[in-house]
């Protein structure tokens, strides 16, 4: 089988689709999202591709841009137009959605393909967790959180080498 294993950082709409379509094709994901280790003013669950401003993807009418697009991505099989589309509430001649049962569809949807890490990931988190639960000292999680930052810095500097055309600013 296929090793590449492929980054998606925010489990937002983009980034959501993105790792289900590469998930569908036997790629490896890793689906980056801080939430819920942080959170947002306008959040208020833990769950990916969370609606925050309005509940409506806009018009489903294919003789504009907006209801194209839509018609066009369930043609190509996107995860979660059909998410919408089993999550809709009557909104006229607009594809407009429940935002929980939408979020639980696809989180649903993640779940089933995949089991994406989360932000957990990220520098110094799991060395606060360790802290937090009693395994290691403050003293032990600096040092810890301090040596795998700069194992991340330079692995960060010898993958920029490769290029040339870097301008570096100090």
């Amino acid at each position: 089988m296929n090793n590449t294993r492929v980054k998606v950082i925010g489990a937002g709409l983009a980034g959501s689709e993105a790792a289900l379509q590469l998930a569908k094709y036997g790629l490896d994901v890793d689906l980056y999202e801080m939430r819920p280790l942080k959170t947002t003013g306008a959040h208020t669950t833990d769950k990916p591709a969370e609606f925050v401003c309005s509940n409506s993807l806009g018009s489903i009418d294919p003789t504009n841009a907006s209801g194209l697009l839509k018609q066009e991505m369930t043609i190509l099989g996107s995860y979660l137009i059909n998410a919408a589309k089993e999550s809709q509430v009557p909104a006229g001649n607009a594809l407009a959605i429940d935002r929980t049962v939408f979020s639980q569809k696809v989180e649903n949807l993640i779940q089933k393909y995949h089991n994406f890490p989360t932000a957990m990931q990220g520098l110094g988190y799991k060395e606060v967790v360790e802290y937090l639960n009693g395994i290691t000292t403050k003293e032990e999680m600096i040092e810890k959180i301090k040596m795998e930052t700069r194992r991340y810095a330079k692995r960060q500097l010898t993958w920029f080498r490769k290029y040339k055309n870097i301008i570096w600013i100090d």
